[in-house]
């Protein structure tokens, strides 16, 4: 289902967002529903195809820049 223009809710209109995936990103109900995961254009698996140990590297330490995290994660 893609959202149509007479289905739009203004920021206002939007329930606030009240969950977190495991990511950390964070879920707003009405836009998740308002989501075809099904559409071409939205990749609902981002990390198919991707090694283990590129999965489980961190980068999420904003002390570190992105080569320190590399070093970090794969020295460990």
């Amino acid at each position: 289902m893609v959202a149509k223009k007479s289905d739009a809710k203004s920021g206002d209109e939007m329930k606030a967002a009240d969950d977190f995936e495991a990511s950390g990103a964070v879920i707003e109900p009405d836009a998740k529903k308002a989501v075809d995961m099904k559409h071409p254009a939205v990749d609902s698996n981002p990390r198919a195809g991707t090694p283990a140990d590129s999965n489980r590297i961190d980068f999420n330490d904003p002390t570190l820049s992105q080569s320190e995290a590399v070093e970090q994660n794969l020295k460990g």
